[in-house]
């Protein structure tokens, strides 16, 4: 066995089991979702226009920017196995590719249920809510592909290469809604100037947004934990 798979090994002889990828961090950042979400749901105030509605914004906008880090992670860290063929770049990869697909599918979740009493339809197909679409179909493949291919090296280059592909729709999906003429609201905080918030619901939003950013990351560092142990029971 080579010296990185000792050390793979060593370091989790004394418990393989998946329950070991969750440790205290992971709980920390679902119990600040979880505290975010009463702060929304009890003490930001009620937006006059769009009624209580208007607070699943303060999720559904959180997700999106953590699956697009998430997906942003899972690219680079593909161009970084496409580079140096390093197996702990695709481990990462893998890992934020299938936590930057949960919280895409948050977001065609949280979507809807705001649109249908603010639109007054569940969906239409504008163009930000069709390439988001299309994102997560994106993400769904390369998980689906990971699992069609055999061999682990061919398997890491083509998935690597539609990881890239896919992190290039970010960029269109965020600006769709100042290229096309389109149902979905303008950006309110992530925009050219400065955010136009009240600064009551601003820090909902913040607050909001750390605790699913900090989610992410320790999800994605619990499934790479789980991908070490997978890797290392299976290695010779």
């Amino acid at each position: 066995m080579t010296s990185s798979g000792v050390s793979v090994s060593q370091s989790y002889t004394a418990d393989r089991s998946p329950r070991s990828v969750l440790d205290w961090p992971l709980a920390i950042a679902a119990a600040a979702v979880i505290g975010a979400g009463v702060r929304i749901v009890s003490f930001t105030p009620i937006e006059a226009t769009q009624g209580a509605a208007q607070k699943i914004y303060y999720m559904h906008v959180p997700a999106a920017i953590s699956a697009y880090v998430a997906l942003a992670i899972c690219a680079l860290m593909s161009i970084v196995f496409l580079w140096l063929h390093d197996p702990r770049a695709d481990r990462m990869a893998e890992s934020a590719g299938e936590v930057g697909l949960l919280f895409t599918s948050i977001v065609l979740c949280t979507g809807p249920i705001w649109a249908k009493p603010i639109w007054g339809t569940w969906w239409t197909w504008d163009a930000r809510l069709t390439l988001t679409l299309f994102l997560w179909f994106v993400a769904a493949a390369y998980l689906v592909l990971r699992g069609a291919v055999d061999d682990e090296h061919m398997r890491a280059r083509y998935s690597a290469v539609l990881a890239v592909l896919a992190v290039l729709l970010i960029p269109f999906i965020h600006l769709s809604v100042y290229l096309f003429r389109t149902l979905h609201p303008m950006p309110i905080v992530l925009k050219p100037d400065r955010p136009s918030l009240p600064s009551e619901m601003l820090t909902s939003f913040l607050i909001s947004l750390a605790a699913f950013l900090f989610f992410c990351f320790m999800l994605i560092r619990a499934r790479y934990r789980l991908a070490v142990i997978r890797d290392s029971e299976g290695a010779p």
